[in-house]
């Protein structure tokens, strides 16, 4: 999955001389928590809801009630925008650009190619795409086995769905203890969830957790 995939399109945008208060009824307007800046169709910037808000004046100003609506009609977003903002290209991996998010604690990119802006990318579309990558939208099992940690097992567990005649929606890895695999399987819940997990086993696969619907099962612990 390509950044492209999942990125916002048609970005609402403002330019350095926006009015912040213009900027935050925008934000309010359109349920977003970010605007990207340009400035003559270039990309000079960024501005967030939080950026937007500590603009606004404190409740312990000395400003009397006449001044700071003045002030704030002043106040524009290039005060308080972050100007040549980090931005992700369209084809690169989703993955490295929720790496690249979480490492410099931001919560969108901008999407550039050539200089033009694209898109946007935020952290609801990273959990967007997790969620559609794990399946969790469709009704289904989901099933967590250990296997060892070859290249042989993805092929098991296939196989071993396929000879219970399920549909498998999903497939994620992540490692488990001591060396072992741990595979997250989303399954079509056309049998029920025990016979699944007897099923599996007749295949060597040791289920570690399961559940879908109201029903559930939980090993304590997969074997050494």
């Amino acid at each position: 999955m390509l950044v492209r995939d999942r990125m916002t399109t048609n970005v609402i945008t403002v330019s350095p001389e926006t009015p912040i208060r213009e900027a935050l009824a925008l934000m309010r307007r359109r349920h977003i928590r970010r605007l990207p800046v340009l400035q003559e169709g270039e990309l000079v910037g960024i501005v967030t809801w939080t950026d937007l808000m500590r603009a606004q004046p404190s409740a312990m100003t000395s400003l009397s009630r006449w001044e700071i609506p003045v002030l704030l009609e002043k106040a524009q977003v290039r005060e308080v925008m972050t100007p040549r903002p980090r931005v992700v290209a369209p084809d690169i991996p989703l993955e490295e650009a929720a790496m690249m998010m979480r490492l410099q604690k931001i919560g969108g990119l901008p999407v550039v190619q050539k200089g033009v802006l694209l898109g946007i990318v935020t952290e609801s579309d990273i959990f967007d795409a997790f969620i559609a990558l794990l399946g969790a939208p469709l009704p289904s099992y989901r099933v967590t086995v250990e296997v060892n940690d070859t290249a042989a097992a993805l092929p098991d567990v296939t196989a071993a769905v396929r000879v219970l005649g399920l549909r498998l929606y999903s497939l994620a890895t992540y490692p488990g203890e001591k060396g072992r695999l741990r595979v997250v399987l989303r399954v079509e819940p056309a049998i029920p969830l025990l016979s699944l997990v007897e099923g599996l086993k007749e295949h060597g696969l040791h289920t570690i957790h399961a559940t879908g619907g109201t029903q559930f099962l939980q090993t304590a612990q997969a074997p050494g």
